[in-house]
């Protein structure tokens, strides 16, 4: 394996998870063969994606395509390509799989696996065939499957799941990028938030960080951060803010197509109040 390769792939393996044959757990027989690792080889994945045709290309994210995927004893997963040559999108790719290996939350988008070969990193996550909320939030014929009960669902949801990053997991988390295509849906239409490329960790006892590198999605970005760079769990609090006026109006929180009172959701739902 090439050494830029070897390095990926030490990063990727940090973590094992526990089996039968597990050594501190019920009927642990301390086999090491029961024993395994997030890093999943190249060949499996392009045989899993038919060699990341076009076919099974699930869409383009802002680090790279996410192609669709079905593994030898039948499990669809999502394979998120990012090119190891690119200096783009290296830091989130090794700052998502840092965090995904802390956190373990059912609205929280689980980490399957990595691959770091042949000039590429990739991560590999379940397949949720519903795609994200945005692909049915804002389709006129889709969002017939959101009554309220279940936008209420999608909401109570993404709260747990950031509760469990600002306060219940064994690091405190800020997000980021709360946004409707970072939440997934499954089978149930169950949310799960997803994409932690641009997350911070932060000391157990901080509350805030002044950071000059500011990164986010126009439209759910906190002012005090946009603007001075303010970083805090109010951060994703008021990105949540904007998904849930999304959730309920059915809208998009930016729409330059309609008229100019009504083009920023937060401007139009203040005025709509008087």
């Amino acid at each position: 394996m090439p050494p830029a390769a070897a390095a990926w792939s030490w990063a990727c393996c940090g973590r094992r998870r526990k089996s039968a044959g597990d050594g501190d757990g019920p009927g642990a027989s301390g086999r090491e063969g029961d024993q395994w690792t997030l890093f999943i080889d190249l060949p499996v994945l392009e045989a899993a994606t038919a060699g990341f045709s076009d076919g099974n290309l699930l869409g383009r994210g802002g680090f790279g395509p996410v192609y669709k995927g079905v593994l030898d004893g039948g499990q669809e997963i999502a394979v998120k390509r990012l090119s190891l040559e690119s200096r783009q999108g290296v830091r989130e790719f090794l700052n998502e799989v840092r965090l995904l290996l802390k956190v373990q939350h059912r609205n929280l988008v689980s980490l399957l696996g990595c691959c770091a070969a042949a000039g590429h990193k990739m991560l590999v996550y379940p397949y949720f065939p519903n795609g994200s909320l945005d692909h049915i939030l804002f389709d006129r014929e889709k969002r017939a499957q959101l009554d309220w009960p279940k936008r209420y669902q999608i909401i109570l949801g993404l709260a747990r799941g950031l509760l469990y990053l600002h306060e219940e997991s064994p690091v405190k988390i800020i997000h980021r990028d709360i946004k409707a295509s970072n939440v997934l849906l499954d089978d149930k239409l169950n949310p799960k938030i997803s994409d932690f490329g641009m997350a911070r960790l932060f000391l157990e006892d901080a509350t805030h960080v002044n950071t000059f590198r500011i990164s986010g999605t126009y439209g759910y970005m906190a002012p005090e951060y946009a603007m001075s760079g303010y970083l805090s769990t109010k951060t994703d609090v008021f990105s949540f803010g904007m998904l849930v006026l999304e959730i309920v109006s059915g809208r998009k929180n930016i729409d330059r197509h309609l008229g100019d009172e009504k083009i920023d959701l937060l401007n139009y739902v203040s005025i709509s109040r008087w």
